[in-house]
């Protein structure tokens, strides 16, 4: 199991971690509301890392 620990502190880390989570969403392409809209397998490979789907 892969897991990420993400801090942010400040203003800066608040958006330097704003620019990594769009970055990343942008990628796997998934949009700002968390719906998946891209054209590749590849994409959703190792989205489980980055993400988890809570209810």
């Amino acid at each position: 199991m892969r897991e990420i620990v993400h801090l942010q502190a400040g203003q800066c880390g608040n958006q330097i971690g704003a620019k990594f989570w769009e970055i990343i969403s942008e990628e796997h392409g998934i949009d700002p509301t968390g719906i998946y809209h891209g054209e590749s397998d590849l994409q959703l490979e190792r989205v489980s890392v980055y993400y988890n789907e809570a209810s």
